[in-house]
């Protein structure tokens, strides 16, 4: 797992295993539309068709064009996987 660059930023992690990999942006909360965009916006030059998540600390689901919202709790306790392409 390591940080990956971009063409305006860098997205927290590019988790790889096996030759399959997915990128991964992390917030502690989603406290308004700013960090919204900011956390789902580092995907926007990523041509990569690698899946792509948000985690944070909020319940709902803020998924949204192809990238999945996770609850970080759920995904340390195992509640929900990661899917590397």
């Amino acid at each position: 797992m390591f940080a990956g660059k971009t063409y305006k930023g860098e997205i927290d992690f590019v988790a790889i295993k096996n030759g399959k990999k997915c990128f991964i942006q992390v917030s502690y909360m989603m406290v308004n539309e700013e960090t919204i965009h900011r956390e789902f916006g580092a995907y926007e030059k990523i041509t990569d068709a690698s899946p792509k998540y948000v985690m944070s600390l909020d319940k709902i689901d803020l998924s949204h064009d192809g990238i999945v919202h996770l609850n970080i709790i759920d995904f340390l306790l195992g509640n929900r996987d990661l899917m590397l392409t």
